[in-house]
């Protein structure tokens, strides 16, 4: 494989955090690195080998970019994937496939894939247009999704009776049944070119209500063992209906009733899978490198229990980042911080991420809610 003799140039599109956390990964491949991203302070600007200033949903610049590497991914959807289709019909390899991210860019696509495989999901209907409103059989209270571009908790609304209709998206749409769930649970899979597929164990995960984004992260889930083997086959059939190559992170809902429904897909690594980093044999982020070299996939046990917590921006804040709490962070046993390098805080923004493990699960959930108390991103 070229990527261990230096040779290989990796292009990734999107120079978040995810892309950020990825390079860290594979500078020890011996990789070269080229990112493309629209903002010119991106988190990996200073860690790549090349930094292109570009839109990603612009064909030409994704295309120009994507001639000068031998392997493309992605850290973020919105892309331009008539590009990325030439470019695989020329010859370069593009992982996770354009034909995969066509499918998970749009939400209505996404359930309709989870429809025709027997993947179990919320009932749904697709909104065309505000009229779509007085046809539908699904009772309030319910969720609108715009089918393209919401990501963060952006792009979804709760239309609990006709008068909230008055505040529902006028764009394409779908809207689902509510869910009254006992707890939203992930599994990330990886899957390569040999269709060699593996899967983290199950995580648990707690939302921020204002910003409907994961805040907490508890790994491995302590859900009984048949609600963790359905969850991972889920992700494993998606996997392998999909015949994706990379990582797939599979966001459930576990109900009331016990059944497994699952939200949505991200071809990509994943806010669900931080914790892998410090609490796994292999993170997420060198499984994906795995799973696009065409390389053996790892071992994904969990070396411990792992708590994940979003460093998000505080509310009321925007300006220059100032982290307050650190050194009192630090002084706990356990403590992993991840700073992500943007210059700019503002509310709910993701600024870094903290990691806490300890053989006592007890401990480390005591410990990271201490943590999540004290370290705070102000301007």
């Amino acid at each position: 494989m070229k990527a261990f003799y230096g040779d290989l140039k990796l292009g990734i599109l999107g120079g978040g955090q995810l892309g950020r956390m990825l390079i860290q990964q594979a500078l020890n491949y011996n990789v070269t690195v080229k990112v493309l991203d629209p903002d010119r302070e991106a988190p990996c600007r200073k860690l790549c080998d090349e930094f292109v200033v570009g839109s990603l949903s612009d064909y030409e610049t994704v295309y120009n970019f994507g001639k000068k590497v031998d392997l493309l991914t992605i850290e973020i959807e919105k892309v331009n994937v008539d590009a990325l289709e030439q470019l695989e019909r020329e010859g370069v390899q593009v992982y996770p496939q354009p034909r995969v991210i066509r499918l998970i860019q749009d939400k209505g696509l996404q359930k309709q894939f989870f429809q025709e495989n027997s993947i179990p999901t919320a009932e749904f209907q697709i909104i065309s247009s505000p009229e779509d409103f007085n046809k539908t059989h699904i009772p309030f209270p319910y969720i609108q999704k715009l089918r393209r571009d919401g990501y963060d908790g952006k792009g979804v609304y709760k239309v609990v009776d006709e008068q909230s209709l008055a505040k529902a998206f006028t764009e394409p749409s779908l809207i689902e049944r509510w869910i009254d769930f006992e707890k939203e649970i992930a599994v990330i899979v990886a899957r390569n070119e040999k269709g060699d597929i593996k899967t983290f164990p199950m995580v648990e995960m707690e939302f921020n209500p204002e910003a409907n984004l994961v805040e907490f992260l508890i790994a491995p889930s302590t859900l009984p063992f048949e609600v963790h083997e359905q969850a991972e086959q889920i992700a494993k059939n998606i996997a392998s209906q999909l015949k994706i190559v990379g990582l797939l992170a599979v966001e459930m809902f576990l109900d009331k009733h016990g059944r497994i429904l699952v939200n949505e897909l991200a071809p990509r690594p994943h806010n669900s899978g931080h914790q892998t980093i410090e609490g796994n044999i292999v993170s997420q982020f060198e499984q994906h490198l795995r799973a696009i070299f065409n390389q053996p996939l790892g071992e994904t046990d969990c070396l411990n229990n792992a708590i994940m917590i979003n460093l998000l921006g505080e509310p009321g804040h925007e300006g220059p980042a100032i982290y307050q709490g650190i050194e009192k962070a630090l002084k706990c046993p356990g403590v992993y911080i991840h700073l992500y390098g943007k210059a700019l805080t503002k509310p709910f923004r993701k600024m870094g991420h903290i990691t806490i493990v300890d053989a006592d699960r007890d401990k480390a959930i005591e410990r990271a809610r201490y943590v999540q108390q004290i370290l705070k991103v102000v301007s």
